[in-house]
């Protein structure tokens, strides 16, 4: 396992880029992103370990950020003012070269369309979720939420086809092809908190209270199934074409699961980032459900919330990068946790 320690600042996402195997940006903040500012770093995996390109300081907190998909070296964060900063790596001025100002409150995820490359969308504490152009300084499109809005996806198969998780125990999702209407291209509204849909007979079915959802993800081979997990520390999977209640139950953390993405390289994989300092690999069975949901194995470097974890895009279906509130990322092989 290799670290990095972001000294005097605490991790809140870790991506890594999707042109280079060694790449990787952390958005971090000062005193836990409650007060002061904050920093984007940009690292690189070299054979002496982790080192540190370059790093851009800001005046608030950073909360996310995202890789373009089409600018190898452009790098967008969010914010605790609202903001939304592009970066480009190749300048040497620490300044970002646009910033986007429409959200009223804190602007909590921000990720690139995978499908057209062409826009990012952004979601804040404000109950909106907005699509960008980068060159624009105008927002494209408001989609409201009328909640606090904590992540925000575009869906990796269908242009045009954005979703978000809510404080109101919601997932919304919207398909901007559609007219706007009265619905501002809303097509679907699931609680996350409903029963599952296979249950066994002859046993009631588990209810659920409403609780905050805090992530999202979309599964990268099949493009009905999503993932979500909040502050009642299970991780669901949905299937859209099913919405009425989640397939599967992934329980295992103590506190609440902060950040969900699933593997690139194969379909049945989940990592979670939780408040109980571990990061988890799942496996939700696949299609046929061979095998089982369940966890495979945990990581527990962390000594503080982790806050972050995304998987590497290149080489082996493994390697893995994650952040957290004790200042350090881990970049760690996901295989050597996983249980037969």
């Amino acid at each position: 396992m290799l670290q990095f320690h972001t000294q005097g600042y605490q991790g809140y996402a870790v991506q890594y880029s999707p042109f280079f195997d060694n790449r990787i940006a952390v958005a971090a903040s000062a005193n836990y992103g409650l007060v002061g500012n904050g920093r984007l770093f940009i690292l690189e995996l070299t054979p002496q370990g982790i080192q540190c390109l370059k790093w851009y300081p800001t005046q608030d907190a950073l909360y996310d950020l995202a890789h373009s998909e089409a600018h190898s070296a452009h790098i967008v964060t969010s914010s605790g003012d609202g903001s939304l900063r592009l970066y480009d790596t190749t300048l040497e001025p620490e300044f970002p070269i646009a910033t986007f100002q429409e959200h009223s409150r804190e602007a909590f995820s921000v990720r690139w369309n995978l499908t057209s490359k062409a826009t990012f969308a952004s979601s804040s504490w404000d109950g909106t979720v907005k699509i960008w152009n980068p060159e624009r300084q105008q927002s494209l499109l408001t989609l409201p939420t009328h909640s606090c809005t904590y992540s925000v996806q575009w869906n990796p198969h269908t242009d045009g086809v954005i979703s978000a998780v809510c404080s109101d125990s919601h997932m919304r999702m919207w398909d901007l092809r559609t007219p706007a209407s009265a619905s501002n291209h809303l097509v679907l509204q699931v609680p996350i908190h409903s029963p599952p849909i296979a249950t066994t007979m002859g046993k009631p079915q588990p209810t659920f209270p409403p609780s905050e959802a805090l992530t999202h993800d979309w599964n990268k081979y099949r493009g009905s199934i999503v993932a979500t997990g909040g502050v009642d520390r299970i991780v669901r999977t949905f299937d859209i074409r099913q919405p009425k209640g989640p397939m599967q139950l992934l329980q295992g953390h103590g506190y609440a699961v902060r950040k969900l993405a699933w593997s690139p390289h194969l379909p049945d994989l989940l990592l979670s980032a939780s408040y109980d300092m571990t990061c988890r690999v799942w496996t939700d069975g696949g299609d046929q459900n061979a095998g089982g949901a369940r966890e495979l194995g945990s990581m527990g470097a962390h000594t503080e919330f982790a806050t972050g974890v995304d998987w590497c895009l290149f080489g082996s279906e493994g390697w893995a990068a994650s952040c957290g509130w004790d200042s350090r990322v881990c970049v760690f092989d996901v295989r050597s946790l996983m249980r037969a």
